[in-house]
This record gives C-alpha cells, structure tokens and sequence, in this order.
C-alpha cells in the first residue's frame, strides 16, 4: 500500500511549477535547490508518476503533472480554508501570507506596520516582498498587495486605505538657480528626474489640472527606475520631480522642498489588493482590516 502525499511536498510542487524554476522555488522556500529536487522525487515515488521533465534550462510539466497539479491546488485550499475557519472561531490567525509592495514605500511604511502585525498575530507566518514593477499576484503567490495608485486591474478586489496624491516638487536651490516654471508647459524646458517604478510610465507625467487631465513629456540629465534616488537627486537641487505626499511631507513642511504648479497633482492612493475574497480567508481579512486602520489613523 502506497503512502499518500505529503501537504508540504504538494505545496513544494505547486511553487516549482508555478515558478517554472527550482532555484527561484528553492529560494522563495529558503531552501537549496538539492532540497526541492529531493522532495519532488519523493512525491513522484509516492504517486508513481512522472510530474515535470527537467532540462538545464527550464522545468515543463506533464500531463501527469497537471492533473496533479489541479488536484494538490484544491486540496491545499482546502487546507487553507480549514485552518482559517477554527483559526477564525478562536481570533488568533495563523499560517503563512505573502504581501508585497512597492520599494519606498514598502521600507518606510509598509514594513513598520508589519512589524506591528507580526506582533498582534504572532502565529501569522508573514513573507513580505518588494518589487519595483507592478506584479502578477496569482502567478507568483502574492495573498496581499500595498499598492499606490489608481489604476487597478478589473480582475483584482480593492480596498482604499488611505488617501494620497502625488504632486511637483524641486529644492530651493534648483528653483533660485533655474527659475519657477509658471506652466505645465515650462516643464519641457526645466531638468525634470523621471522615475520608472511600477506604475509610473517613464518620463510622461499625466496630472489633473484646472482644465482636467492633461499629459507632459519630460527630460531630464539624471533618471532611475527607484524612487529614492530620484529624491536624493531632488533634495540635492539637480531637479523637479513627481513625488507622493506620503514621502515629501516632511521636508515640504521643512522647507527643504517647495512644491510648484501646486493647481497639478496625480490621484494615487494606497489600496490593499488581493486575488481573493477575504471571506475565502480568515487571514487575509485580517491583514486588509489592520492595514486599513494603521494607514487611516492620519499617519500622511
């Protein structure tokens, strides 16, 4: 009689063949690359069948493999999906869930609150990860993203957490050596810093105005796809950039940057996004409902 499968070898499974990939598995899993080829040998002796063919460069998976592969997703949910209600019955969540965000504001924002959420929950099992584009949640397990801006794909649920706004800013010493742009137009002819991070299309700037939404083009001698460079560079006088409220506040405050055109700004908000339900998950709900109290207590 055969043993049946192991749930961690199922969920060592489904990553490889989500990722394609024993290394980017084995490093998600914080294991070796020789510890995830061992636990799917293993499953594949247990199940008598062939689950991936396996090349140098790429992983591929068989016929045999996707039956099983649509038969361990369903039993992991469920899993899943148990371990959320009793952990539901008794208020204290456990498990792991990965959430993601961007860069900056995943550093300074993000992390902190999780840092709190680790200790309200401390059976929560928390895997945070940042990313400087915007990233396909089922594809590489995200349960939870804190996310900036509006745009947000149909297919995904949100929930605004906080309001926010991105707006133009430059120092005192780019403004008194280069002059005050009195236009959105005057921008074509001033150093600008453009960013491409995640959501932001590199070096076109869409605002709302006093004549609705209008788009600029923008050049500039320094650009970089991280945002905290481009404010290093700003804070040092080499331009005007395109800033959220929550990371200039301060230094506006300060005097350290002065905002220009201050008729333009860019709606983005902070939202919480997710794949799924949050009654499909006890969790899950609990993170969105704690981050939606964290970031709605005025902290921008």
């Amino acid at each position: 009689m055969k043993n049946d499968p192991q749930l961690d070898d199922l969920r060592v499974f489904c990553l490889v063949t989500r990722r394609s990939s024993f290394v980017a598995a084995a490093e998600e899993l914080g294991a070796s690359p020789a510890f995830v080829s061992k636990r799917l040998r293993i499953l594949e002796e247990t199940l008598g069948v062939k689950l991936l063919h396996r090349s140098t460069r790429r992983v591929a998976i068989t016929e045999d493999g996707e039956r099983v592969y649509r038969w361990a997703q369903r039993i992991l949910a469920d899993v899943d999906h148990l371990v959320d209600e009793v952990s539901e019955i008794s208020q204290n969540p456990r498990g792991l869930i990965r959430i993601s965000s961007s860069f900056g504001f995943g550093r300074h924002h993000v992390a902190p609150a999780l840092s709190t959420l680790a200790g309200r929950y401390p059976q929560l099992e928390i895997r945070f990860d940042v990313f400087d584009k915007l990233v396909d949640l089922a594809a590489e397990g995200i349960d939870l993203d804190i996310r900036i801006g509006n745009e947000i794909a149909p297919q995904l649920i949100a929930r605004k957490l906080a309001a926010n706004r991105r707006i133009l800013c430059a120092a005192p010493a780019y403004l008194a050596r280069r002059g005050v742009p009195k236009s959105l137009e005057e921008l074509a002819s001033h150093d600008c810093l453009p960013i491409k991070e995640r959501d932001h299309p590199f070096g076109l700037w869409r605002l709302a105005g006093p004549a609705g939404d209008e788009t600029v083009k923008v050049t500039g001698p320094l650009s970089s796809n991280h945002g905290e460079i481009v404010h290093q560079w700003a804070l040092a006088g080499h331009g005007i950039m395109l800033r959220s409220l929550w990371d200039v506040g301060r230094e506006l405050e300060d005097g350290k940057l002065i905002q220009v055109l201050p008729d333009y700004r860019q709606e983005a908000d902070i939202w919480a996004v997710y794949p799924a339900r949050l009654s499909s998950s006890a969790k899950l709900r609990v993170c969105v409902e704690f981050f939606e109290q964290y970031f709605g207590e005025g902290r921008f």
